[in-house]
């Protein structure tokens, strides 16, 4: 991951022709521009054949080299050392390649009381990047994460605490009859022989969401994605962990992690499907303009036995009143 930092120190986007392309799109803040703006301008060079590579390996350069070698070792020195770790590049003296991915979800477990991040599960509590405390919109900022952390952090520790506290008996209770339930259902599953390949299905979900749901989309690809994850998700019934060890089972680990993402990776595409809009880092080529008429509210989506329920909650606003984004 290349911070924003690499981008707010000076460093240019370059595309294969040499040319500095945020010109184009944003021009009064050129790399500075915010994240979904600059992740869809570097997607359009790359699918408009300026980039190099293909697929998801396409790349553009992110030169830092103007910065001169004093100033990169000083204050880009862990990008300098990632460069050279993981693609051996040093950008003092070459264009570090550079593409957009999923870095982080602007949804998340939707938190009812933002003042002790309870949901609306009695004793669950959801803080930092898992929760939805609803202050970033349809595009986070840099380092806007800290919120979720700190400003949310301490008080849900503190609900926490004292929920705990005010049902001990109750808890302690539940917890030993939920742990022996889970513990069953954990045994099942090491018993379980497999049909399927894990790392199939997980490569297959990937590339779905990246071709059909990723930084521009539209209604056909999307209907497309979530068929095809329901697929993956019949799929996934025939498939078991492959490890039955007690310790250290990063087989288990990654066969529950991915029942959840494909659960997750349905619900992001029937609700982007369902919103007739771009906003944010939501952009879909078929409907381009916010529409804040119908729009401008949080999808929520709830499962049922017949799959996620999907609705819709109004969006609180204060002090300042939506605009349009000019860059």
């Amino acid at each position: 991951l290349v911070t924003e930092g690499a981008r707010g120190e000076g460093g240019y986007l370059i595309n294969n022709k040499g040319e500095r392309f945020m010109e184009k799109y944003a021009p009064n803040k050129m790399e500075l521009a915010p994240r979904d703006m600059v992740a869809r301008a570097i997607e359009t060079e790359i699918l408009e054949g300026r980039g190099w590579g293909e697929g998801m390996m396409a790349y553009v350069h992110l030169d830092l080299r103007h910065l001169g070698a004093k100033k990169i070792k000083e204050r880009l020195p862990q990008i300098r050392m990632l460069a050279i770790d993981f693609e051996g590049v040093d950008p003092i003296e070459e264009p570090i390649p550079v593409r957009p991915t999923a870095h982080y979800s602007m949804g998340g477990i939707h938190v009812e009381d933002y003042e002790t991040s309870m949901t609306n599960v009695k004793g669950v509590f959801a803080v930092g990047e898992c929760a939805c405390v609803s202050v970033h919109g349809a595009n986070r900022l840099g380092g806007n994460s800290l919120l979720d952390i700190v400003v949310f952090g301490k008080p849900a520790g503190a609900a926490a605490v004292e929920y705990a506290r005010s049902k001990m008996e109750d808890t302690l209770y539940n917890y030993k009859a939920e742990e022996e339930r889970a513990r069953k259902e954990v045994e099942e599953l090491l018993k379980k022989e497999s049909k399927e390949n894990i790392n199939d299905i997980r490569y297959e979900m990937a590339q779905t969401m990246w071709d059909k749901v990723g930084i521009f989309r539209e209604e056909k690809p999307m209907k497309e994605a979530i068929e095809k994850i329901k697929e993956l998700k019949e799929r996934y019934k025939n498939l078991a962990p492959g490890d039955s060890g007690r310790l250290f089972n990063t087989a288990l680990i990654n066969y529950l992690e991915l029942g959840y993402l494909l659960d997750l990776a349905e619900v992001i595409a029937i609700t982007a499907e369902m919103r007739k809009e771009s906003r944010g880092a939501h952009a879909r080529r078929d409907y381009p303009n916010r529409d804040d008429e119908n729009f401008l509210k949080h999808s929520m989506a709830y499962y049922t036995e017949d799959g996620p329920k999907i609705e819709y909650t109004e969006v609180r606003i204060t002090k300042y009143q939506p605009e349009e984004r000019k860059y």
